[in-house]
């Protein structure tokens, strides 16, 4: 993202290129704060833990290897939040992209049990860092999953049952029939499960804040210094363009954007592009009938579509996605026309900010975290979900780093394997699989 062209936002790694012209729009760069600058790093040093990325999982690192008395540097390539982290549809709720049974199918039971306690504790972290720092992040309770179609319906009220039954996450709400319109006024949905304790945000206020409590901690924060070589071994060292960092422990927390820095987890991972718009301005009136309770709200097809009101009364509207990393023409017009389609009633409003960017998924769309080097961390494959749990994968890491990894290691145990075909065939490999779900999507 950029508002001041590249003076803010040097051009990132080359396979990315072609999303530069996507962060120009952001309405979150445009809302957020635009005197928050790190100056590069220049010059060898040495430091305890180097991070490499300054998204939500490595601020959140930092500011626990801090409160421990560790020094910690931070190595952002272009500035604090500018990856998914700064970008994302802002809702924040438990679980995890995969369905738990991917979970329980590797791991067991008991562990799939402590691992969704743990996507809760991670939307209990955002709370106890906005109390503890008096972080303004716009935060808004309530998070709604919507059904398209009957079969779909019932695999919500099946999950809804399941996650009481299995879980003990009770609570939720089940909405079908005529009452979903007082819920949402769409005729899209056929039932909704209502999360009381899920939400949604401003990411990028998020993000800048936590930036704020780390460095205000101690953490050095170098923007514009992309890790371009890693060299192992008891003390490693990450190298940028003008400096040099040794450390002893080493997080690797810049998913897509790492590229090879460690080429043995960045193939388990597929970079795919998604995309927000939001509208114009609506009067608060408008804006509430279109979603009285104020909640996020995310479909629950395998290509999913998402939206949420703004503080300031826009429409935020997210979805289609991109397997290449070719940015998408006339974004604004695609995603106004998917708008429209779920809300008709918003013909006559204009898109204002059209953005976008790209997410690591994993083949079975479960995180992905572990070492490469027992000092050499690494955590990725959030596959769309997230802001709640890179926090709470960052304080994980810092954990294990501080020698207690028990439950780094519960998510570390997860088998990932590197998607089929290499760097050339992996993309039209993914792009077939995600027609076929897809279809099941709307034959329904």
């Amino acid at each position: 993202m950029r508002n001041q062209e590249s003076t803010l936002f040097p051009r990132g790694p080359p396979m990315l290129a072609s999303e530069d012209h996507l962060t120009r729009n952001s309405y979150y760069l445009a809302t957020a704060a635009a005197d928050l600058h790190f100056a590069p790093l220049e010059g060898a040093g040495s430091c305890d833990v180097c991070i490499v990325g300054a998204g939500l999982a490595g601020l959140s690192a930092a500011i626990d290897l801090r409160r421990a008395g560790l020094d910690v540097v931070v190595l952002e390539g272009m500035q604090v939040g500018w990856g998914a982290s700064g970008r994302n549809g802002g809702q924040a709720l438990s679980g995890l992209a995969c369905d738990m049974s991917v979970v329980r199918g590797q791991l067991g039971r008991e562990a799939a049990r402590v691992i969704w306690d743990m996507t809760v504790e991670a939307v209990q972290l955002i709370h106890e860092r906005r109390r503890e720092f008096a972080i303004d992040c716009q935060w808004h309770n309530g998070f709604i999953a919507a059904a398209i179609g009957a079969r779909k319906a019932r695999e919500l009220r099946a999950w809804v049952e399941e996650l009481e039954r299995d879980y003990g996450y009770g609570g939720m709400r089940l909405i079908e029939s005529a009452k979903v319109r007082q819920w949402i006024d769409s005729a899209r949905y056929q039932a909704l499960a209502y999360d009381p304790r899920g939400g949604h945000l401003h990411p990028l206020l998020y993000t800048q804040a936590l930036a704020r409590v780390a460095a205000g901690l101690g953490a050095r924060i170098h923007e514009g210094s992309r890790a371009l070589r890693l060299e192992r071994g008891a003390l490693p060292i990450v190298y940028t363009a003008r400096g040099a960092m040794r450390c002893r422990h080493v997080l690797l927390a810049g998913n897509v954007y790492l590229e090879d820095l460690a080429r043995e987890v960045s193939n388990r991972i597929m970079p795919v592009g998604t995309f927000i718009a939001a509208s114009a301005r609506l009067d608060a009136e408008r804006a509430r009938a279109l979603i009285p309770s104020g909640a996020s709200v995310c479909d629950t097809q395998f290509v999913l579509e998402y939206f949420r009101l703004s503080a300031d009364d826009r429409m935020l509207f997210g979805g289609r996605v991109s397997y290449s990393t070719v940015a998408p023409l006339h974004l604004a017009a695609a995603m106004r026309r998917r708008m429209v389609n779920v809300f008709p009633q918003l013909h006559d409003v204009p898109v204002e900010y059209s953005w976008g960017g790209f997410v690591d998924i994993t083949m079975n769309r479960a995180p992905d975290f572990g070492r490469i080097d027992p000092n050499i961390y690494y955590v990725q494959g959030f596959s769309g979900h997230g802001l709640a749990l890179s926090g709470l994968a960052g304080r994980l890491a810092a954990e294990a780093i501080r020698g207690s990894s028990a439950r780094f290691d519960v998510f570390a145990r997860m088998r990932h394997h590197d998607f089929p075909g290499g760097r050339l065939l992996r993309t039209p490999a993914l792009i077939l699989a995600t027609a076929w779900y897809r279809l099941r999507d709307v034959m329904g």
